[in-house]
């Protein structure tokens, strides 16, 4: 079996694979790690158990997913050994990592070096890995990052018009985030289009808390709405978005504001809960905003005419598009802002069927009429999906099983 570890700040998901990749056999997450009620919702085949675990670290957090995985009446294994490989979730790679890699100590030293361009993520993320390694030393550990999809960007699209030295020196250039989710959807796109992902060009909308707008070509990302940092781009649930950078210089000159403040700023208070005075979920704002809340109102039309621009820049660079693809959480779930989106796509060839744009269930949907030129899709993703496929895949030899036989796993081969 193959274990998927994400580990956050305050928080660690995990799931359990069959060998074959085919179910889920357990999964769970740990919520509030280090923090006053701290705990574990654990589900093993349709059932929940909840457990408090009163002042677990990462490490406390780690043991009590192997005991819940052991456990005698709500466990999934019955020995540790039947766990073959564990794939761990990275949000940042820098440009040192293009593709997901076997976990060595030179690689845990690769990855520490990337700290200072996701301060926030990187270390809890090592903090994962080491643990990991320190209960299952035994076993591979692969290690799959958010930015690899996007560093084969050419250079004209991800070096940023700064004095060179600066990309030379000092890494800075364009990155992307939610590069295993990008990755995972476009392939399965290609899957239930059945065509050669070779030949598409799609642009992925991946509409959640955190918002990413990928265009992918030839199953490539060659171009992406995040930067550098991880709050530009498109607006998300308390992330800026684009804005014009001489509003820092004016805030921290004029209005007497930090650095810490203006960042806290970009980070934590823009985006959807910024605009709307609200909240920072979609869903809350398009109730409020059909009662008649303005502000509101105004966050959807900035959000939605941000995600229209993104896509008709995306479409100019590839010489058009073959599919216009959503996913996460808004993406799959909100019928009112794919369709918001859509209007006024039409000259890119893109059309909404109302009716199946209506009916998506949570799974994947085609919601465009037969004889658009672009088909529009709901795609659901499954990052952990994408860490399992790669940990299959680098550590294949486990069982004598051939990682291209896997589902999905030929459409997704780097």
């Amino acid at each position: 079996m193959i274990l998927t570890i994400n580990c956050g700040s305050s928080s660690l998901k995990y799931q359990l694979y069959t060998p074959d990749l085919g179910e889920v056999a357990a999964k769970g997450i740990i919520s509030r790690i280090g923090e006053a009620g701290t705990s574990i919702d654990h589900r093993v085949g349709g059932r929940k158990i909840r457990q408090d675990l009163p002042g677990a670290d990462h490490a406390g957090a780690l043991e009590a997913v192997i005991s819940n995985l052991l456990h005698p009446e709500w466990g999934a294994i019955g020995d540790i050994a039947e766990i073959e490989a564990i794939g761990h979730r990275a949000v940042h790679g820098g440009d040192t990592f293009v593709q997901s890699v076997l976990v060595t100590d030179e690689v845990i030293a690769q990855l520490e070096e990337c700290t200072p361009l996701a301060p926030l993520h990187n270390p809890v993320n090592l903090v994962g890995i080491r643990e990991a390694r320190r209960l299952l030393p035994d076993v591979p550990h692969v290690v799959v990052f958010d930015t690899s999809f996007h560093q084969g960007m050419p250079p004209h699209a991800h070096v940023f018009a700064l004095p060179y030295r600066y990309y030379a020196e000092h890494k800075i250039r364009r990155y992307g985030f939610h590069g295993t989710s990008c990755r995972y959807v476009s392939a399965r796109a290609a899957e239930i289009l059945g065509r050669p992902i070779e030949d598409l060009r799609m642009v992925i909308c991946h509409l959640g808390n955190g918002v990413t707008i990928d265009a992918v070509s030839g199953g490539r990302s060659v171009d992406t709405s995040i930067g550098f940092g991880t709050f530009s781009g498109v607006m998300m649930g308390t992330r800026s978005g684009d804005f014009d950078p001489g509003l820092i210089f004016y805030m921290h000159k004029k209005l007497g504001m930090s650095l810490g403040d203006i960042e806290a700023i970009c980070y934590k208070e823009s985006g959807l809960l910024g605009v709307s005075g609200v909240s920072n979920d979609m869903r809350e704002v398009v109730e409020q905003a059909v009662a008649g809340n303005a502000r509101c109102a105004l966050a959807i039309d900035m959000f939605v005419y941000m995600v229209r621009k993104f896509v008709g820049s995306y479409a100019a660079a590839m010489d058009g598009i073959d599919a216009l693809v959503f996913t996460a959480g808004i993406g799959e779930n909100s019928a009112y802002i794919r369709s918001r989106i859509s209007h006024g796509l039409e000259f890119l060839g893109v059309e909404l069927d109302a009716v199946a744009n209506d009916q998506v269930n949570g799974t994947a949907a085609i919601i465009s009429p037969a004889q658009a030129r672009a088909a529009t899709m709901v795609v659901p993703t499954d990052e952990e999906k994408m860490i399992a496929l790669d940990t299959l895949r680098l550590s294949g030899g486990l069982t004598g099983r051939d990682p291209a036989e896997v589902y999905l796993a030929a459409a997704v081969a780097e």
